[in-house]
């Protein structure tokens, strides 16, 4: 059914889920690029077994996480693929800070949160792995970093805070030496 499901811009597995996902879960992974480069809806049953399953991705070296994760910024719009990441906890498997970025910039006027502008931001950038990977790290040390004063929101540091942390989840990700201090 892979043609009729791809004219329903619908995404499934040819097995059942949990044991296609079993198999092998990166394909996890692979599903949400297929999510944003294809501009396909998962099914229901996909992402209740990708959600049961997300703590499995550990299983995976860091160096194939790595590259899907690399595949997948560089699709035209990476958007959908990086919240079904976000949002089945495959995320927290090997970039917990995505999660984290889950909060509003400035709680009293509801501005939109750092996760929303960090896709946003990677979306509009040029689809080049460094370029995406810099705009999807650019903010990961503002939840580390907020606190409220006077009123407002502050991120004080949140840049070499988050420098620290882009470089230690690229060296987890086996990104490079050469790319981490640059």
């Amino acid at each position: 059914g892979g043609a009729e499901d791809l004219a329903a811009n619908r995404l499934r597995t040819p097995l059942e889920p949990e044991v296609s996902f079993t198999d092998d879960p990166l394909r996890m992974l692979r599903a949400a690029r297929f999510l944003a480069g294809y501009g396909l809806e998962p099914d229901a049953e996909l992402v209740a077994a990708v959600k049961a399953n997300a703590h499995r991705l550990e299983i995976v070296s860091a160096e194939r996480i790595r590259d899907e994760l690399d595949k997948l910024l560089v699709v035209e719009d990476p958007s959908a693929g990086l919240w079904f990441i976000v949002d089945t906890g495959l995320a927290d498997i090997f970039l917990p800070e995505l999660a984290a970025m889950r909060l509003e910039q400035d709680p009293i006027h509801h501005h939109k949160d750092v996760l929303a502008h960090t896709i946003a931001v990677t979306a509009k950038t040029q689809p080049e792995r460094l370029v995406r990977l810099a705009a999807l790290l650019h903010d990961v040390g503002k939840p580390k970093t907020r606190s409220f004063v006077d009123g407002g929101v502050t991120f004080h540091h949140h840049e070499v805070v988050g420098a620290r942390i882009a470089r230690d989840r690229m060296q987890a990700l086996k990104y490079s030496s050469c790319l981490l201090y640059t």
